[in-house]
C-alpha cells in the first residue's frame, strides 16, 4: 500500500510531491495530469485528482505555463471599462467566457499603448486561452510591429490574440479580428443628415492617429463626396471621446460665428455634452441644430431629446470574440468577422428648415 501523508500543518501549501505521495504515484505522473500534455490512464488520473482534492492542492499558474497548458482564462484588455460602450462589450465577453468554462480577467490600460503591450506580454506568459484587445488602434509602425510579434508568440503558446474594433495586423498574422462596419455607419449617419437638407455639418471628436476615428471620418467624408460636397475643415474639430469635451467644443463652436445646422458627434458621450451646450445657448434641438451620435449606448435613449445615433452590436462583439478565439473553425475562410451597424432615428434630428 502506498504511503499516505497528511497535509502540512504549518500553513505551507501542498506540493506536487505531497500529491504524488497521497496518490501513490510519481511526481512526474502528477505533472502529466496537471499539464494535460501526455496521456495518463483514467484510473491513475482519478487517483491524482482525488489526492489533489483531499490536500486542497492549488495549481501554480506559472508551473502550468512551463508545462505548456493554458490556464482556462480569457483576458479582456480595454482602456477604461467604466465607459458604457466598453462595459457592454465586456458583458458579452464575460457571458461567453462563462459559457465556455473560462474565467474572464479584466485588464485596463488607461489609454497607454505601452500598458497594452505589457498586459499582452503578461497574458502570454500566463498562457491565457485568449487575449482580447478592445478599442481603436494607434496608427504607429512600432506599435503595429510589436502587436504582430505578440500575435505570433501567443499562437506558438496555444493562445490567441483577438482584436475587437481594430483593423487586422496584416496577411499571415495569426490573430482573430471581430470588427463592425465603422465607416459604413458614419457614412449612413452623415447621409441621413445631408438628405435632411443639412449642408454644413460639424464633426466633433476627431482623434488623429486612432483607427476608429479615421474610419468614421472616412465615412463622413465619403457621404459628402457622393453629393458633390466637401466637409468644411473648420467644422471638423479634434478632441477626445467624453461628455466634457463635447460640451466645451460645442460651446466654442456656438460662439465662434461659424455657421452650421447639424453636429455629428463622434460618440454618444460627446453628443450628450453637445446637447447640453446647445440647450444652454437658447437654441432648440432639432429645430435650430440637429445632433447625432455614434454607438447607441443606453444614454442615447435617456437624454432629451432622444439621440439619433449609429447602433453598434456591442455585446455580440464580445461574445463573438471569445467564441471565435476558442472555436477557430467557425470561420474556415479566415479569422475576420465584420458585424453590421445601422442608424437609429430618434428625436434629435430632422429635416433642416427649407430642406
Amino acid at each position: 500500500m502506498a504511503k499516505r501523508t497528511q497535509p502540512a500543518l504549518n500553513g505551507d501549501a501542498s506540493t506536487v510531491r505531497d500529491v504524488a505521495a497521497r496518490a501513490g504515484v510519481s511526481a512526474s505522473t502528477v505533472s502529466r495530469v496537471l499539464g494535460g500534455t501526455y496521456p495518463v490512464a483514467a484510473a491513475t488520473r482519478a487517483k491524482v485528482l482525488k489526492a489533489m482534492h483531499e490536500l486542497d492542492y492549488v495549481v501554480n499558474a506559472h508551473a502550468r505555463a512551463l508545462g505548456g497548458a493554458t490556464n482556462k482564462t480569457v483576458a479582456f484588455v480595454v482602456d477604461d471599462v467604466t465607459g458604457p460602450f466598453y462595459a457592454h462589450i465586456a458583458r458579452g465577453v464575460e457571458e461567453q467566457a462563462s459559457a465556455e468554462g473560462r474565467l474572464c480577467m479584466l485588464c485596463t490600460t488607461h489609454g497607454d499603448p505601452r500598458r497594452i503591450l505589457a498586459v499582452v506580454e503578461t497574458m502570454r506568459e500566463q498562457r491565457a486561452d485568449a487575449v482580447i484587445v478592445v478599442g481603436g488602434a494607434l496608427q504607429d509602425k512600432a506599435y503595429h510591429d510589436r502587436m504582430t510579434h505578440f500575435a505570433h508568440a501567443l499562437d506558438r503558446s496555444g493562445s490567441r490574440l483577438v482584436l475587437v474594433g481594430r483593423p487586422p495586423l496584416g496577411p499571415g498574422v495569426p490573430a482573430t479580428v471581430v470588427d463592425y462596419d465603422n465607416e459604413g455607419g458614419a457614412f449612413a449617419l452623415t447621409s441621413h443628415l445631408l438628405s435632411g437638407g443639412h449642408r454644413r455639418v460639424a464633426y466633433l471628436g476627431r482623434v488623429p492617429g486612432l483607427s476608429t476615428s479615421a474610419q468614421r471620418i472616412a465615412g463622413f467624408t465619403r457621404a459628402h463626396e457622393l453629393l458633390g460636397l466637401a466637409p468644411d475643415p473648420d467644422l471638423v474639430l479634434d478632441g477626445v471621446f467624453s461628455r466634457a469635451y463635447g460640451y466645451q467644443a460645442a460651446r466654442e463652436l456656438l460662439t465662434s460665428g461659424r455657421e452650421f445646422t447639424a453636429v455629428f458627434a463622434a460618440t454618444d458621450m460627446i453628443a450628450t455634452g453637445v446637447i447640453q451646450a446647445v440647450r444652454e445657448s437658447g437654441r432648440r434641438i432639432p429645430d435650430d441644430i440637429a445632433v447625432a451620435g455614434y454607438d447607441d449606448i443606453p444614454v442615447a435613449r435617456d437624454v432629451y431629446p432622444t439621440l439619433t445615433t449609429v447602433h453598434v452590436p456591442q455585446e455580440e462583439l464580445g461574445r463573438a470574440a471569445v467564441r471565435l478565439a476558442l472555436h477557430r473553425d467557425e470561420l474556415p475562410d479566415g479569422q475576420h468577422l465584420v458585424l453590421g451597424t445601422h442608424v437609429v432615428l430618434r428625436e434629435s434630428t430632422r429635416r433642416a428648415a427649407g430642406g
